[in-house]
């Protein structure tokens, strides 16, 4: 084990991942950054990511690429009952296992319920991502990011009020619940120091959907109503995109002291003790004429200088960069947040420990780039990973 492994946080934990596209193999990436060791069980045809390009790096789409570093591949043929073996042998030694195959798959393979692979193997966490979840009205259907997006109501907040609502522009939901899915594997770690038993997890993009709509799925719940406000937001004013001399400025006013500070710097000090604008209940109300007054006097400013000053004052804002501007940001690399491991680049690791740091130590791999090492690993014999690979269960790169 590299010392890299030994100094992070997860040392020691062994994470299959089965899973496919995007929540799944998120969720298993971040535990492989803070030191699990983590086997990308695969089909010979490979994750569908490696085709969403282009662009491409020998031959993989960086979707891919971005998801999958800090894994080991091993290539199943899970359709075939010897490659369903290999499956069920890593599962008596791995810690976590993460997949979102349907019901109807695990059926075929003979387990009737996903969740009694805890049973079979006690100390097993086992992490479902799925769509929908197995009960209810939607039960067993598939989940597409997209699709959840405009399912779940977090699609109709989004986009110009006077337009059709508008997809938000990255897998927002997929991402989200990967993070779900690492935060219920650490619980059930830490559970299982204590009852030394594992246990099912279940995070689905439904869910994750709901879970993150706050202030409105709260506002709707209390008496209010969801609010689709472009750029602005239902509850705060102001904290809108406004035009200046050089380029557009994000303003995110938290309190009536920020917004203050605001009306002194652009030259309209009466704002702040206008008593339409006072107080951020009163601005709300009238956030039409506010912004009026505000986007007349913000026009007349270069965008970057106000930044810097607003910001020095503690007002929150930014201009709008666009992520090939965002990357090339000085604090982007002083955060690490720009790395490279080999010929790939990719993003950093956004969450930083101060005595177990996460690592950059493998890239992302090929289609069964490690299958006899890993088959190996696991207590398979020369003879068996010979019959495995004669047999067609198991494909090494």
């Amino acid at each position: 084990m590299s010392s890299a492994i030994s100094k992070s946080a997860l040392s020691g934990v062994v994470v299959l991942d089965v899973s496919r596209v995007l929540a799944g193999p998120f969720a298993a990436q971040m535990l492989g950054d803070h030191g699990a060791e983590v086997i990308k069980l695969e089909s010979y045809d490979g994750d569908d990511t490696r085709g969403y390009g282009p662009p491409f790096v020998d031959g993989d789409a960086p979707y891919y690429v971005g998801l999958n570093r800090n894994k080991q591949d091993l290539a199943v043929d899970l359709s075939a009952p010897a490659g369903r073996e290999v499956l069920f042998k890593l599962l008596e030694r791995v810690d976590v296992l993460v997949e979102n195959f349907k019901l109807s798959t695990w059926r075929k393979w003979g387990v009737d319920d996903p969740a009694a692979l805890t049973r079979r193997f006690p100390r097993l966490i086992h992490c479902r991502v799925s769509g929908f979840g197995e009960t209810g009205q939607l039960g067993g259907l598939p989940g597409y990011d997209a699709a959840v997006q405009a399912l779940s109501g977090l699609m109709s907040i989004n986009g110009d009020p006077a337009l059709d609502p508008v997809r938000i522009g990255i897998p927002l939901v997929d991402t989200s619940t990967g993070m779900n899915a690492v935060i219920g594997v650490l619980l059930a770690l830490y559970e299982r120091e204590k009852s030394g038993q594992g246990q099912s997890i279940e995070v689905t993009l439904f869910d994750t959907a709901l879970g993150m709509l706050h202030p409105h799925t709260s506002n709707a719940l209390n008496g209010g109503k969801s609010a689709r406000t472009g750029n602005g937001h239902p509850n705060i004013v102001p904290y809108d995109l406004y035009p200046t001399r050089s380029e557009k400025l994000f303003v995110a006013v938290g309190n009536d002291r920020q917004f203050a500070r605001l009306c002194e710097v652009i030259g309209k000090p009466e704002l702040a003790t206008d008593e339409r604008f006072r107080r951020n209940s009163d601005r709300v109300v009238n956030r039409d004429a506010l912004r009026k007054e505000l986007a007349g006097q913000l026009a007349g400013f270069d965008g970057q200088q106000l930044f810097q000053q607003l910001m020095a004052l503690g007002v929150p804002c930014a201009p709008m960069l666009s992520v090939e501007q965002a990357l090339a940001m000085e604090h982007t690399a002083t955060r690490q947040m720009s790395a490279s491991i080999g010929q790939y680049r990719v993003t950093g690791i956004p969450i930083k420990l101060e005595r177990t740091p996460g690592a950059l130590r493998l890239p992302p791999p090929a289609i069964g780039q490690h299958s006899q090492e890993v088959m190996q690993r696991f207590g398979f014999s020369d003879a068996e990973i010979h019959a495995a690979i004669e047999a067609g269960a198991v494909r090494q790169a």
